[in-house]
């Protein structure tokens, strides 16, 4: 099979993929792709062919993997979740795939160590919220993470996605921005963006496990009294600029360029937002070095210490539970 046919059948199998959970979740959110299946079928095979390992294809993958983990029929949920998780290997198989330019250095990985304190009650959803660098392989982490700990995954783009939908679905497509105007009247359309991203990643964190990507979630949580887990990945600059350099086949001087600007963008703005300063260890509950782990390394040892932590919640639920019997009998 050549290249364009193995595109062509990846794309049908997501487009089709798309269709089933849509039909099974019974969702009012919408289908990921709408509109003739010729075109969207075309449309992901130029995303497939040109930058797999880009946050668009992730968007999307990602928009299918948390629609199908809401069914509620055990069985349909598994079949479709099985066929995923198979396209997402399939994926991972290409050249160039999501997390294929790995982040780790040898000469730091001998060095690496790790602590995580969390409290969480057994009421608590698991909430992971994580702030990146550019270049650390942040995102890679953070969407593999969510794959290993089979939990759903939100970026900016699927926050959108989802906040575009439901103004689609109460004012139509060409009311969608008054609706932004009339709840944040007064404010610039970056300050009424976070404080709509800010609501939803709360509704959210109240009622599923998830990961979330940036957007200050960890201060605009905390601010509701939501328990989650902050952790901040980054990698030496240096580091950083080569896998620029690689993944984007920059030269030297605009990969430095890039990445110093992506980090003064997100410093601003995580600034702006919070009066934090981005970056600093004692904002966050574990800061991770990328380049001592790799991306998988990095998974591993996250997913580690979160298991820790739902041993932990098991545990106080079956002592309360076990208090409560005794108190009953």
């Amino acid at each position: 099979m050549d290249k364009k046919e193995e595109y062509l059948k990846l794309a049908n199998q997501i487009y089709e993929l798309d269709e089933k959970v849509y039909k099974a979740s019974g969702s009012n959110l919408g289908k990921t792709f709408t509109g003739e299946k010729k075109r969207n079928v075309s449309d992901l095979m130029m995303l497939i062919a040109s930058n797999p390992q880009g946050h668009l294809l992730r968007r999307e993958i990602a928009l299918i993997g948390n629609m199908a983990r809401s069914i509620r029929n055990k069985e349909v949920r598994r079949d479709l979740m099985r066929e995923y998780n198979e396209i997402v290997e399939q994926i991972a198989d290409l050249p160039m795939a999501l997390g294929s330019v790995d982040i780790v250095d040898k000469d730091l990985a001998d060095m690496n160590s790790s602590i995580l304190s969390k409290k969480f009650s057994e009421e608590d959803h698991l909430v992971i919220c994580i702030s990146r660098s550019h270049g650390s392989a942040g995102t890679d982490i953070g969407f593999a993470l969510a794959e290993a700990l089979h939990i759903n995954y939100y970026d900016e783009s699927v926050l959108n996605q989802i906040l575009n939908r439901r103004d689609e679905k109460e004012f139509g497509t060409e009311a969608s921005h008054i609706s932004t105007f009339n709840r944040y009247h007064g404010l610039s359309k970056q300050d009424a963006l976070f404080f709509r991203q800010s609501a939803l990643i709360c509704e959210l964190a109240k009622k599923e496990d998830m990961i979330v990507m940036g957007r200050c979630a960890d201060v605009v949580l905390a601010g509701q009294h939501i328990p989650h887990i902050s952790i901040y990945i980054t990698a030496p600059f240096g580091v950083r600029v080569r896998r620029m350099m690689e993944l984007k086949n920059l030269d030297l001087k605009q990969a430095i360029s890039l990445v110093r600007k992506m980090d003064h963008k997100h410093q601003d703005y995580y600034h702006s937002y919070t009066g934090r300063h981005w970056g600093d260890a004692i904002n966050y509950d574990l800061c991770i070095n990328s380049a001592c782990y790799g991306i998988d390394e990095s998974v591993e040892l996250i997913g580690r210490l979160i298991n820790r932590q739902t041993k932990s919640i098991r545990k106080k639920a079956e002592e309360k539970a076990e208090e409560k019997k005794e108190t009953d009998n």
